[in-house]
């Protein structure tokens, strides 16, 4: 019994340490875009990101002899998923610099539920009883982060970061999609790729696009960097444990973020977007322990 007992937790710890990793990397990902502000705009950061991101997708490619399996098949798929990605992770990034941290990633929270409404149009999934009110339950949450009766309703960040929710789960919707005929390989490799074109456009609009600095390189690295291990992080706990057990923990960024906005920028604790968080918690929740029960085993 003890032996069993130790299995059955096994999982889930090991899941925990490795969501602890992809806590750790997000939230340095959100403090370095934020550093950055003063020497590079959003777009020249995420260019860097991608072309960063190209060195390590084809070495860690080449290295597993996995670089073989990119092609060039369904490559309109990758495009608007990557269109959806690119400006997702702008937005995010913009909002990151220009509103509390507590308030970005507490609407980033609400990418699963546009997603299921997205993919109930591109993949044909129902959008059933649950799903609709899981998706209802969010959008009070949604009501208390924005209260579109104050004066931050409107406020170009909290805009940006909604906006950004929904570019995020519109590039989960397509990636899925895509998994159905391309390797993981592919994916990221068209991701970086097109993401380092359509950045290196967006950024030198003006003809003008700032190269690292001696400041801003190490910065430009942890974002880089943060961004690929905090999924692959994910992605290990994911493999390890059920979803139910999983996202959850991922809303512990919600606090550690919040303090390291109070500890290092001066932000005010909110106590309403810790409720609207929970809620938005709730909402998510719900559908994932539902999701897990409907495909689990009999």
């Amino acid at each position: 019994m003890g032996v069993m007992r130790r299995i059955v937790l096994a999982g889930p710890l090991q899941a925990a340490a490795w969501m602890t990793g992809s806590i750790v990397s997000f939230t340095a990902m959100a403090v370095s875009g934020r550093e950055l502000a003063d020497s590079h705009d959003t777009f020249e950061i995420m260019t860097y990101r991608s072309l960063m991101g190209i060195v390590i997708v084809v070495s860690v490619a080449s290295w597993a002899g996995t670089l073989r399996e990119i092609g060039l098949k369904n490559l309109h798929l990758h495009a608007i998923r990557n269109a959806f990605h690119f400006a997702g992770q702008n937005l995010w990034l913009f909002a990151v610099i220009a509103t509390p941290f507590a308030q970005v990633l507490a609407l980033e929270f609400t990418s699963p539920i546009w997603a299921m409404f997205l993919a109930a149009v591109v993949l044909a999934e129902p959008l059933t009883r649950i799903r609709v009110l899981s998706a209802l339950i969010g959008f009070a949450g949604i009501l208390l982060v924005a209260r579109p009766d104050s004066s931050l309703a409107f406020s170009p960040g909290l805009v940006a970061a909604g906006l950004a929710a929904i570019g995020l789960a519109g590039a989960a919707v397509f990636t899925r999609l895509l998994t159905r005929t391309a390797t993981i390989s592919c994916i990221l490799f068209h991701m970086t790729a097109m993401q380092a074109i359509m950045g290196l456009v967006a950024a030198g609009h003006d003809g003008r696009i700032a190269p690292p600095t001696f400041e801003s390189a190490p910065l430009l690295a942890v974002v880089g960097i943060s961004g690929l291990v905090a999924h692959f992080c994910m992605t290990k706990a994911l493999s390890i444990a059920p979803a139910a057990i999983v996202m959850p923990i991922d809303f512990a960024r919600l606090p550690i973020i919040a303090l390291v906005g109070i500890a290092f920028y001066s932000e005010p604790l909110d106590l309403l977007v810790l409720l609207g968080t929970a809620i938005i918690f709730l909402a998510n929740y719900i559908n994932i322990r539902t999701e897990t029960r409907t495909i689990a085993p009999r």
